[in-house]
């Protein structure tokens, strides 16, 4: 009887378990976000997390060290819009605007005269010493502190002729999470942009997750002086550095010291940036946003005066680039 009854309770101890792990298999096993949620499921999503798995394999031939998996991106139209003309255009129109009840000659002098009179075709056609001009009236002889107040007190009221949204909103949501997905895996992200560097560094740790150490771009000349006796940086009237087209490798080589795995760009400006990067050695990435979205943003390539993609569109394909397609690749364009 004693056997018996050790059988019964070994053989019912053994329906528990069973029935135990039944109901435990049958348990919802919540799912793992994604983190590209915004990017549509397709060739494009699959070849940039394909990358970044292989990459970050240690058993993968193709493995890349956290210390060399760096990744750049351009700024204008890649990390955030860039129609109906570059943010920091905006900026300075609204600067000139600003100053010009201390400056009566700008109302009769190029190209001071077109932007208080509204006409961008003029300002446009005084071309980039234009613009040079305007910057240097409205953005030297100030310290670095001023300056970054300056940007601040703009980005916090300005709005976007279009939409009407802050500047900080017309940012691109697939990027947010695109750089967020590659910090997670151990990738180093910096901006190289032909945008200023202190027009970008007071505002990218907050929107992008980018602090100003990493942030590339050009930038005026500046000199140490004391002001009441306190050390400061002031901004003088001469370029320093302009970071586009040819200089962008030359920069990055200059302040990042290693040549990128993953580079993403806009334009052809990006172009050399894209082909230094991916010409490299070991497995690499260079990716195109193609802006073909009128709907939900702007359609524009090849004779669009900001964001120009002539070059790179017709060349993509023969380096290996992958052009994402934002009206079929992203499901959602600003946050």
């Amino acid at each position: 009887m004693k056997t018996y009854n050790n059988f019964i309770l070994k053989f019912t101890g053994l329906i528990l378990v069973l029935c135990l792990t039944a109901c435990a298999s049958q348990q919802p096993v919540e799912a793992t976000p994604d983190p590209l949620a915004s990017w549509t499921n397709g060739a494009t999503k699959q070849r940039i997390t394909a990358f970044v798995n292989t990459v970050t394999d240690s058993t993968n031939t193709d493995f890349v060290p956290a210390s060399q998996r760096i990744a750049t991106f351009d700024n204008d139209g890649t990390l955030w819009a860039e129609k109906p003309t570059y943010f920091q255009l905006l900026f300075i129109v609204d600067r000139v605007k600003a100053m010009a009840a201390d400056h009566p000659e700008w109302r009769t002098t190029q190209p001071f005269q077109a932007v208080l009179e509204n006409d961008m075709a003029a300002l446009k056609a005084s071309g980039e010493h234009g613009l040079i001009k305007l910057a240097m009236a409205t953005q030297a002889g100030m310290t670095t502190e001023e300056f970054e107040v300056i940007v601040n007190n703009w980005l916090a009221t300005a709005q976007h002729p279009t939409t009407g949204k802050p500047y900080t909103q017309m940012v691109y949501k697939p990027m947010l999470e695109l750089l967020d997905y590659l910090r997670a895996n151990g990738f180093k992200v910096f901006i190289v942009s032909g945008g200023g560097l202190e027009f970008m560094r007071p505002w990218t740790e907050a929107i992008y997750g980018i602090p100003p150490d990493q942030v590339v771009g050009s930038s005026i000349e500046t000199k140490y002086e004391l002001r009441g006796g306190k050390p400061v940086l002031v901004r003088l009237p001469e370029i320093h550095f302009i970071d586009d087209n040819v200089t962008k490798p030359v920069a990055i080589n200059r302040f990042i010291g290693q040549r990128p795995i993953l580079a993403f760009g806009n334009s052809d400006g990006d172009f050399e940036m894209l082909k230094w990067t991916t010409s490299g050695s070991g497995k690499r990435l260079g990716l195109i946003v193609h802006h073909t979205d009128a709907e939900r943003e702007w359609a524009y390539d090849r004779d669009s005066s900001e964001g120009r993609l002539n070059r790179g569109l017709d060349e993509a394909a023969e380096n290996g680039w992958l052009l994402v397609d934002m009206a079929r690749d992203w499901q959602v364009i600003h946050p």
